[in-house]
Formats: structure tokens, C-alpha cells, sequence
């Protein structure tokens, strides 16, 4: 989920908005500094390589179908503890746009208001240990700090920075992102060593198995994987890339849940399900931890199959949620019968069910080239708990660097094309705010986002990326953009 809202952001003059990006660029120079160090000496003691899979804040993979050896490999070293971190700040700028009019949700240019800059910068460790035969805890201590461009995230359908759902903290916040554990219940089939990684320890676990995880941590732990688009740390930022834009899933303002989720692995079959906790209130912190009144449940279905020799993947996901939202339908209803602005949080009277579903697909084209998509649908007549849209469409391509002599490298081009429902269209055109938009008017269009980054490996297990997005018809509306962003990010794990 995104933070939206009333935020803590401090007003600079000029001058003193230089020297507070100074200061965090010494920041991140220190972080880096003493990762690198923590990673050299890791490194040299650790009980297994670390792993090179990549990390993300509120989508770190913490299953999904981990990596392994070959399918008949001899048993491999067990990790009976691990250590791994990671950092990752992002800098985003974008262009003066055309703009007529704007209104209280809306993206704004400089002369409105609207901040020139927006960045992000996050820090986690990732804990883990063994408990007993098949079950492993972990924890994740986190710090962050970021602002969007007009102090608050508003005014698009798909955001250009996946960190941005952590919302607007200056000076940093220290908190728990993650503390869960996992039994895993072998059910034969042989036996696979799964490589040790971020809240995955190395060892052996029987080819088919039940795992069962309880505690805190974020649904796109679990749901909606892809291995060329998942981690806007390292590959594709904007949310309705990266994941399905039309996934409202279950996340407390800072992105995270708490529930259970049990996965069963049946040769190229994963069957995944979850109940996970929503917010008692939309877009805040407080869960409701009960998992009886506001809750969301998820089933996915995958399967891993070769096509011409290459590995791929096809998954099915459907969700339902029971939660107190605030209805369009009623919304409309109420400002019509009263000759007044709609406000869906007027309707906020009663719990009320939503659903939704999704496609996602990769396919291995060769060793260095890679290929994605996704299709995501709800019935977009409550108010979201991600961002709002209610059909997304999204994909791309991903490319290593093999072929001009760097390997590590990556070059990713992505699109999306986002839609809102009815009911939703004509409660903006009544000049309603929803969650994350609001120009006062609409002229509808759907939103449409080309994304293209390029990631170098730098030095170890540093990467420097440069990002470009174009986003026109921003938040549907027609009447205003296309909006250019421009970004670079810096990542670095160990």
C-alpha cells in the first residue's frame, strides 16, 4: 500500500534544500561505506556464498520457487544462520508539463507547487536462523527516508518509484519490516538444495513440499513474482510495471501485512493461498490483526514449463477482500441527491467486499534475454488499498550484457497501459478526490507509461542504474501531461 495524506515534510529555501541533498548524499556515502566493509568481511566467514538474488523493500521475495541446483544435485551445505543487507537510494526528476488546470490530488508542476525533485533511500537487514527439523525464523529491521514531488504521493495511476509506497518521511524512520516464520513439511519427490539468500537459508528440502509462513512481512513476498520484473530496486520502478497494477492487495501504509500463507510445490505446479490482514481504516497503519473483519484472501496458481528448450512460467491470481471502504456508487449518490462534491470517505459506513484478478507470464527467450507480461482486472467500486487502477495491462523485455561483454549488466524497456473504471470516471468528473487522484475535472483517456533503465555493475555488489519514464494521460486525464521523469538509483547488497 501507499501512504497518502497529511506527511512530515520539511520546506527548504533554495540554499538549504541543496544542503539537506548534500546531506543525504553523505549519508548514503557512509551507508555504502560500511556495507561494503560488512560485505568483505561476511564474505570471507560466511557459512555459504551469498546469493545474487535481488532484494526489494515491500517486495522482497521470501519464497516464490527459491533457487536450486540441478534437479538430481547431491545435497549441498545448511545454513543453520545467515546475514544480509542491503541499500538503495533513488533520485527522480521531471519536466515542466502542460497542465490547465489542477486540483487538490494532482501531479503539479513547479509553478504549482509541486516540488522538481522526489528521491528515496532504504537500508535492511535481513536476519535469518534454524529453529528445529524444517522450521526457520526471520527478521528484517529497516530504515527509510524519501519524499515524492509535492510532499505527498498523488497525482498518477502507476507511480514512477516503487519505494515511494513507504509515503514521505524526513528526517529517516526505524521500524520492523518483516518477522515471520516458516516450517516446511517434505512430501518426497527426492530432494533439491535451494541456495541461500535474503530470508532464505541455504539447504536441502524435499522437490515437493508444504510451506507454511506466519507473521509480518508483504504480500509480494509471496504473490505475483516474475523473474525479469519484480524489484524496483534492480530492474523496472513504476508500479504498474514491476507488479500488477491492478492488484489490490492486502499492505499497511509503509507496504507491509500480517497473516499466513502456505505454499504447496508439486513438481512444475505451485499452488499458493493467504489470509492477510488490511488496514482498519484505508491507507493507514493500523492492521487488523484480528483477521476477521478486515482481511484479504488470495489464491495463485503457477506453473513452470520449457517452451523450446527455455524456462517460463504462467500464473493465475485471484483475491477477495472484506474491509471498511468507502463505496463510489454511494458516493455519487449522496452529491447528486445533496448538489454537492462527491466524497467517498462520507460512505465509509459499513464493511464491504471487493475482488479482483491477474495474469503474469515470463518467458526465457535465450540466456541473456528475457520476456514478461501482465493483465490485472477489479471491479474498481471501493476504495483501493494499492493505487488507483482497475485494468492494467504491462510488459517488456529484459536484457543481460553478455553480448557487449557485461554480463552483470541489464537494459530493460517496459510499458503499461492503465484503466479506471465507470463509476470511478464520473465521481473524478464530478471534481471527487480518490485516494492518490484528483484534477478537479477529467477528461478520460487511459494512462499510458513507457519505462526504460539501464543497470551497470559498478564495483562488487554495487550497481548504478539510470531510469527514464513517459507517462501520458497522467491520473486519465488527457487534459494534462505527458510527464517526463528522469532517475538514477543506487544499489548495493551483500
Amino acid at each position: 500500500m501507499i501512504s497518502q495524506g497529511k506527511f512530515e515534510v520539511l520546506t527548504y529555501r533554495k540554499d538549504s534544500y541543496r544542503f539537506g541533498i548534500n546531506i543525504n548524499l553523505c549519508l548514503l556515502k557512509g551507508l555504502l561505506v560500511t556495507l561494503f566493509v560488512l560485505w568483505t568481511f561476511l564474505s570471507a566467514h560466511a557459512e555459504a556464498p551469498v546469493s545474487d538474488t535481488p532484494i526489494l523493500l515491500a517486495v522482497a521475495p521470501v519464497s516464490d520457487q527459491p533457487e536450486i541446483d540441478a534437479p538430481n544435485a547431491d545435497e549441498g551445505e545448511t545454513e543453520q544462520w545467515s546475514i544480509h543487507g542491503q541499500s538503495t537510494y533513488i533520485v527522480q526528476q521531471k519536466n515542466n508539463f502542460n497542465s490547465p488546470y489542477y486540483g487538490q490530488n494532482s501531479l503539479l508542476n513547479k509553478s504549482e507547487g509541486g516540488g522538481g525533485k522526489s528521491y528515496t533511500f532504504s537500508a535492511t537487514a535481513f536476519l535469518g536462523a534454524r529453529l528445529w527439523e524444517g522450521a526457520e525464523v526471520y527478521w528484517n529491521p529497516e530504515m527509510f527516508e524519501g519524499t515524492p514531488f509535492n510532499g505527498q504521493l498523488v497525482g498518477l495511476g502507476g507511480f514512477q518509484n516503487g519505494e515511494l509506497q513507504k509515503g514521505s518521511y524526513a528526517p529517516p524512520i526505524y521500524y520492523t519490516a518483516r518477522a515471520f516464520i516458516r516450517q516446511t513439511f517434505g512430501l518426497g519427490g527426492g530432494k533439491e538444495h535451494i541456495e541461500g539468500a535474503p530470508n532464505q537459508l541455504a539447504g536441502n528440502v524435499d522437490k515437493n513440499r508444504l510451506v507454511v509462513s506466519y507473521g509480518k512481512f508483504a504480500t509480494l513476498d509471496f504473490f505475483d513474482q516474475n523473474s525479469y520484473s519484480h524489484d524496483p530496486r534492480t530492474q523496472f520502478q513504476n508500479f504498474a510495471i514491476f507488479s500488477m497494477g491492478a492488484y489490490s492487495y492486502a499492505a499497511d501504509s509503509k507496504g507491509y501485512t500480517y497473516g499466513v500463507v502456505a505454499e504447496w510445490y508439486q513438481e512444475d505446479w505451485i499452488l499458493k493461498m493467504a489470509r492477510l490482514a488490511m488496514p482498519t481504516i484505508p491507507n493507514t497503519a493500523q492492521l487488523d490483526y484480528s483477521l476477521t473483519q478486515d482481511y484479504g484472501n488470495q489464491i495463485e496458481l503457477t506453473h513452470e514449463h520449457e517452451l523450446w528448450g527455455k524456462a517460463g512460467a504462467v500464473r493465475a491470481l485471484y483475491y477477495q477482500q472484506h474491509a471498511f471502504m468507502g463505496n463510489y456508487q454511494s458516493a455519487v449518490d449522496i452529491a447528486q441527491q445533496t448538489n454537492s462534491t462527491p466524497d467517498i470517505t462520507n460512505t465509509r459506513l459499513a464493511a464491504q467486499s471487493s475482488w479482483g484478478y491477474g495474469l503474469n507470464f515470463e518467458q526465457s527467450i535465450s540466456e541473456d534475454i528475457g520476456v514478461f507480461g501482465r493483465w490485472s482486472w477489479n471491479p474498481g467500486n471501493s476504495e483501493t488499498q494499492t493505487v488507483d487502477i482497475s485494468r492494467s495491462l504491462s510488459g517488456g523485455v529484459s536484457i543481460k550484457g553478455a553480448s557487449w561483454s557485461r554480463p552483470n549488466d541489464c537494459v530493460g524497456l517496459g510499458f503499461a497501459v492503465n484503466g479506471i473504471a465507470p463509476i470511478q470516471r464520473t465521481y473524478l468528473q464530478l471534481g471527487g478526490m480518490s485516494p492518490f487522484i484528483g484534477d478537479g475535472n477529467l477528461s478520460y483517456k487511459t494512462e499510458q507509461i513507457l519505462e526504460t533503465f539501464y543497470s551497470a555493475k559498478v564495483y562488487k555488489e554495487l550497481y548504478i542504474s539510470a531510469d527514464y519514464q513517459r507517462i501520458a494521460n497522467p491520473a486519465y486525464n488527457s487534459a494534462r501531461g505527458p510527464v517526463n521523469f528522469f532517475g538514477l538509483r543506487a544499489h548495493i547488497e551483500m
